[in-house]
């Protein structure tokens, strides 16, 4: 491993009370700023692509086969990329290995913006999805070293909204460039935008408190939830670490299987709706992708009703939340598929109400994951349900772009309505399975 990418040593502790408070609080608002900025842009270089999908049909360069191809390869890379580089970030300086990947995806957007192969698209799209995941993972990593169990929730729904706002402007870039200057010049600015802001979370972002001497976050906080959890698997190797709280875990693997059915009906949506869109109601890109962006801003709400939600409602259980999430999945893709008539207005309505209520799960289900692991493995957690989640969303490539070619738009809202139906059966389970357990008390 390169020496810059080895996890920082702790620092001297402080030990003035209102020392340690101060730089917390300004600490965990601009890890939080930080992360938030740095996972937005890997969202644009991310989803750039998608929202070129019409205008690139258009002109011929790929059919729709080759979308869903690229599309699945995507997926499948950038789970198994989660997976590892999970494992990989938990032993790694965070600083650097989210600003590197950022910065190398940010270059791979601006040489695909140049290509004209269906090799070379094919090439640097997987190379895309590999570096793809080495944001995540780190960001789960800090969000559980910063923020203490009984407030996480809020928190970490905070930082997802990177996502929908990521997601929510890139469609508006790349049709603002295609209908000017053309797709390509699109992905050329994602690219340059994610170069620099890789560069600045090189310069500004942090490791773990101790490495700014501040104790830990369930010590600082007194959250009984959190130095449970800092107790747990003391003395275990880090190999030990992986096989018990991750690979042996019943609770990972239910919420893994989970994820595939969130995914398949996020990405679905995501990467087909705007084509939904200009076929069913013949408008041009940027409109259809306005659409998207409502899903995005639908997510951006609902991610943060969920993550308080969880706090607020159920004192940090994240299962009841996610139940109800997910019946909302299903009751609003059904409305999109059943709507008696074409409409603009109810269509965007739609996706707005289908975005609010994917993107619940879509935290929820990562979040759980860290919380049911061990605290030294929270980015090998949510990389391995990561895994799952985008061998999901690869599902809604190829896969359906077959069955869309034989069923149509149908066949396709069949797929994903199933999707959200059995995923809120597997979710009840996990009614009881987060419920708090304080700590253990000498009996007087």
């Amino acid at each position: 491993m390169f020496r810059f990418l080895q996890p920082p040593a702790n620092a001297t502790p402080l030990t003035d009370k209102s020392a340690i408070d101060v730089r917390y609080r300004y600490w965990r608002r601009h890890i939080l700023l930080t992360i938030w900025l740095g996972y937005a842009l890997f969202y644009f270089t991310r989803k750039s692509f998608n929202a070129a999908v019409p205008e690139i049909l258009a002109t011929g360069v790929l059919t729709r086969t080759d979308i869903g191809l690229l599309a699945t390869l995507f997926y499948v890379t950038y789970g198994l990329s989660k997976f590892v580089s999970g494992i990989v970030s938990d032993r790694t300086n965070a600083r650097y290995f989210m600003g590197v990947g950022l910065i190398a995806t940010g270059i791979i957007n601006i040489l695909f913006g140049f290509s004209t192969s269906l090799w070379a698209f094919t090439t640097l799209w997987a190379l895309n999805a590999f570096f793809q995941g080495w944001g995540s993972p780190v960001c789960a990593r800090l969000l559980t070293a910063w923020y203490s169990r009984s407030e996480r929730g809020g928190w970490w729904a905070l930082w997802n909204t990177a996502h929908n706002v990521g997601g929510a402007l890139i469609p508006m870039v790349i049709g603002a460039a295609a209908l000017h200057y053309g797709w390509r010049v699109g992905m050329m600015i994602a690219g340059a935008l994610a170069v620099l802001t890789g560069l600045f979370l090189c310069w500004r972002l942090r490791d773990r408190p101790q490495t700014v001497g501040l104790p830990p976050v369930g010590d600082w906080r007194h959250d009984e939830l959190q130095i449970i959890q800092q107790q747990e698997g003391v003395g275990l190797t880090q190999r030990q670490i992986l096989y018990k709280y991750v690979l042996a875990n019943p609770y990972i693997w239910l919420l893994s299987l989970c994820y595939v059915l969130v995914y398949l009906v996020r990405a679905a949506i995501n990467d087909w709706g705007n084509l939904y869109m200009s076929e069913t109601l013949r408008v041009d890109l940027v409109t259809a992708n306005s659409a998207v962006t409502m899903f995005e801003l639908g997510g951006f709400i609902g991610a943060l009703v969920a993550g308080w939600g969880s706090d607020k409602l159920f004192n940090g259980n994240r299962g009841p939340m996610n139940l109800i999430f997910a019946v909302g999945i299903l009751l609003s893709v059904g409305s999109l598929w059943l709507m008696p008539f074409a409409s603009y207005v109810m269509q965007a309505a739609c996706f707005f109400t289908i975005g609010f209520f994917v993107f619940g799960p879509q935290m929820l289900i990562g979040m759980a994951a860290a919380e049911c692991s061990h605290k030294d493995a929270a980015g090998a957690a949510t990389g391995f349900v990561g895994l799952f989640a985008y061998l999901g969303a690869s599902l809604s490539g190829w896969p359906l772009a077959r069955i869309m070619d034989s069923w149509h738009w149908s066949g396709f809202f069949a797929v994903i309505a199933l999707a959200a139906g059995i995923s809120a059966l597997l979710l009840l389970p996990f009614l009881n399975a987060q419920a708090p357990r304080p700590l253990a008390t000498d009996e007087e």
